[in-house]
């Protein structure tokens, strides 16, 4: 084995910069001769605009300009694209209301953007903002995900009836209406996926640097690739080339999809810095957050089973409403539609499948994808819907489950919804999170909880997820002067750990000391394309182009040594684990970093040799691969207060290979902890007018370290991915798909006895107590 090679808990290269507070973030950086933005925000949920007066607000102190609407629309530059096409069910085209960067005859939602302040310092920006003076006429209001569609809804946006984005379809009508004809038990859930805040820990902000000179826009933002960024800025907002913008992204201090995405404060700030030819930074504060970034979830959904006799499933119905808030954000209508859909049938063998999806516009935040985009809403309605199943059918949640397991025998197995998945041990995995929870043992435990006061209840859900994003990605591995190798990459990392994990593929190729590797991403200039991290895309894409760039280095490095050695290429052998190449069968040999110094030197060679030992590869993924897992949670409900604490939890995940299993098992905990959040503490409140209620920590239940058990087992079992050099999955979004079905379904087992069925999240003491005392 390479010593810091693959499957080793490799210590992080970017912690100790990180932690010692040398790491560099958007707000770290500042440009000489550098201006401030800041965002003047709509305090009205719905309105027209009648008039804005910034004549007060120009004379102000330290004011170099305000942007409005108008100004953009005038250089054709004052829309936001949503980059997704989608159907309806009669073929027509999803709504396109468009969505401004600076409103301009009316605003939709509390927090839009108005008017974008330039000065010299951010408080001369700020005090100028207070000087506009907006005049609105405000409009009726429209929140509620399961009604906006209705006749009679205020409407968000005139050319939109009834507020319908979308009106979307997948799967065989005429089939599932006669599984369901047919079925001998049907079983109906109503669901909500409460809306989350994504609360990244570094808020958005972005830095525009107009160069006049060389006519070239440099922009330094946290992102999660800065290709899709620079792409449509040079479309929608500057209209030049794209290789006439460059984004750098510095450290991300968190991302969870939020990142990815095109937003005004990033539009207005870059258009205003050319038009100003000057750099402009503009930092968002929590409260911009709370009003600014997208948001996540925010379904309404019906959903039914149907069994046979033998309670196997016929067939799966569901009907949703997605609420995608004001606008059509730059993905946003993927994640309820194709995202979700891909792992609606989860782990089990559905024959007949259906699902129907409603997007409405409302006058809220606009939401797009979150940790997991899709898939947790598809997998906690499952989840949620085979948990009560089970109870209903007089069958142990655990044993319906093992009935309706895709078996192993069957893989690769097509799903009802079209997807392959080409591997995956749900049975097995089952077992081992039964038998590693002490499963037997779990009445006993349930008895001494009642002894305090405490209900007990058992909750399991087991996830599948399809991994996601750009599927093809490209690796360059160079060999530097001072024998260090660098390797550019398209992904990005916000926290996770890439530059370790990619590291120890390089030492496991190549054998370079893992120290000797550098990481090079976020420069669009350096690295030409990418993909840029989402969907738990990065390791499943990347690493094996990394994985094959390593191949193409030792390729070239048999040639090289052949000539360095007097040997015929095919004679020479590498060796990974000494980092060398030998003439087979000889002491003669030589080390990978000092061939490549020589290589330098050679003077004249070959067309294929003429960079050295420095190579590129791509990979593009053929299908998407398909991490799961079972989970088990075990949750304590207190008589009095409705107080519901998570006290177990057991994790049994398969992600295939592993590279770096620390580094799993920090993604996964971590995930964990944002799924017991939305189930527990997490929810976004708007009032009937649209004003955000839940727009600060006093207000937002974000989950903390006590709501995270101290009694946490996590394992993995490796069942390698056969769709990858490197036999990996997926693993980022794991627990945040797999914590809320699992602690909703403990919640409602330490409930049955009172006749409980069900719980919307969060469930919070009071909405526990609610239904207690309501089923009393």
């Amino acid at each position: 084995m390479v010593k810091f090679g693959i499957n080793q808990s490799v210590e992080r290269k970017e912690d100790y910069r990180l932690i010692t507070g040398t790491g560099e973030y958007t707000d770290d950086i500042s440009l000489d001769g550098e201006l401030h933005a800041y965002m003047l925000r709509s305090p009205v949920a719905h309105a027209d605009i009648l008039s804005i007066d910034i004549e007060e607000a120009r004379q102000a102190p330290g004011v170099v300009d305000i942007i409005l609407g108008g100004d953009m629309a005038a250089d054709n530059a004052n829309q936001l694209p949503c980059m997704i096409p989608l159907k309806n069910r009669d073929g027509s085209n999803r709504a396109d209301p468009g969505h401004p960067v600076l409103a301009t005859d009316k605003v939709c939602y509390a927090g839009d953007n108005i008017a974008l302040i330039v000065a010299e310092s951010l408080n001369q920006a700020k005090d100028a903002a207070e000087l506009i003076m907006v005049d609105y006429d405000e409009r009726d209001v429209v929140t509620n995900t399961k009604t906006a569609h209705e006749e009679g809804r205020a409407q968000v946006h005139d050319g939109v009836p009834n507020n319908i984005a979308f009106d979307w379809a997948q799967g065989d009508e005429a089939k599932i209406d006669a599984a369901f004809d047919k079925a001998a038990h049907v079983i109906s859930l109503d669901l909500v996926n409460n809306r989350v805040v994504v609360n990244s820990m570094e808020p958005r902000g972005v830095i525009a640097d107009w160069d006049e000179d060389e006519k070239k826009m440099t922009i330094r933002m946290g992102t999660q690739g800065g290709w899709v960024l620079r792409s449509l800025l040079a479309n929608s907002i500057l209209h030049v080339a794209e290789e006439d913008i460059r984004v750098l992204t510095p450290d991300v201090g968190g991302a969870f999809g939020m990142k990815l995405f095109f937003y005004s404060e990033c539009a207005a700030t870059v258009w205003a810095s050319r038009r100003l030819k000057r750099p402009i930074k503009w930092i968002g504060e929590r409260s911009d957050a709370f009003l600014s970034d997208t948001q996540g979830r925010d379904h309404t959904t019906h959903a039914q089973l149907a069994f046979d006799a033998d309670h196997k499933i016929l067939g799966l119905k569901v009907e949703s409403n997605a609420n995608l808030g004001a606008y059509l954000s730059t993905f946003g209508p993927m994640i309820p539609t194709m995202a979700a859909v891909k792992v609606m049938p989860g782990v089990y063998d559905i024959p007949a499948f259906y699902y129907h999806c409603t997007g409405v516009f409302t006058n809220t935040v606009p939401v797009d994808a979150y940790r997991g985009a899709g898939r947790p809403e598809a997998i906690y309605m499952i989840e949620r819907l085979m948990d009560t199943a089970a109870r209903e059918l007089g069958i142990a949640p655990h044993e319906l489950r093992r009935r309706n397991f895709i078996p192993v025998s069957a893989m690769p197995y097509k799903t009802a919804t079209g997807c392959v998945y080409d591997s995956g041990e749900f049975e097995r995995i089952m077992d081992r999170a039964l038998e590693s929870s002490n499963h037997a043992g779990f009445d006993k435990r349930k008895a001494q909880s009642a002894e305090n006061g405490k209900r007990r209840g058992l909750g399991m859900s087991y996830f599948i997820e399809a991994t996601a994003g750009n599927p093809t990605e490209t690796a360059t591995i160079r060999f530097e002067d001072d024998d260090i190798v660098t390797v550019a990459v398209g992904t990005q990392s916000s926290g996770q750990g890439h530059s370790t994990a990619y590291a120890q593929i390089v030492a496991e190729r190549l054998g370079v000391p893992f120290d000797n590797i550098r990481i090079i991403q976020g420069d669009t200039d350096k690295i030409k394309t990418g993909g840029g991290t989402g969907g738990s895309r990065s390791l499943t894409t990347q690493g094996p182009a990394i994985h094959a760039a390593s191949d193409e280095v030792v390729t070239k490095g048999k040639e090289l040594a052949g000539h360095f050695l007097e040997a015929a290429a095919v004679d020479i052998e590498f060796s990974a684990e000494d980092g060398e190449f030998a003439i087979a069968g000889t002491d003669r040999k030589i080390g990978i970093l000092e061939l490549a110094q020589r290589a330098r030197g050679l003077g004249q060679l070959p067309e294929n040799l003429a960079e050295g030992l420095d190579s590129e590869a791509s990979f593009t993924v053929e299908a998407f691969t398909y991490p799961n897992g079972c989970h088990i949670a075990e949750v304590e409900i207190d008589e009095q207060t409705g107080a519901a604490e998570v006290v177990r939890y057991i994790i049994v995940d398969d992600f295939g290979t592993l590279v770096n299993p620390a580094l799993v098992r920090n993604q996964v905990i971590g995930g964990v902890g944002q799924g017991i959040g939305q189930a527990l503490t997490e929810h976004t409140v708007y009032s009937e007018d649209g004003q955000l209620l839940t727009g600060s920590y006093m207000d937002y239940g974000m989950p903390r370290a006590d709501n995270i058990p101290l009694d946490l087992q996590y394992e993995t079992i490796e069942v390698p991915c056969t769709m990858n050099p490197m036999g990996v999955k997926g693993c980022g979004e794991a627990g945040c798909i797999a914590a809320p079905p699992a602690v909703i379904n403990g919640i409602i087992d330490g409930l049955a006895d009172l006749g409980i069925r069900h719980i919307d999240m969060p469930a919070t003491p009071q909405n526990v107590w609610n239904v207690m005392q309501a089923a009393r």
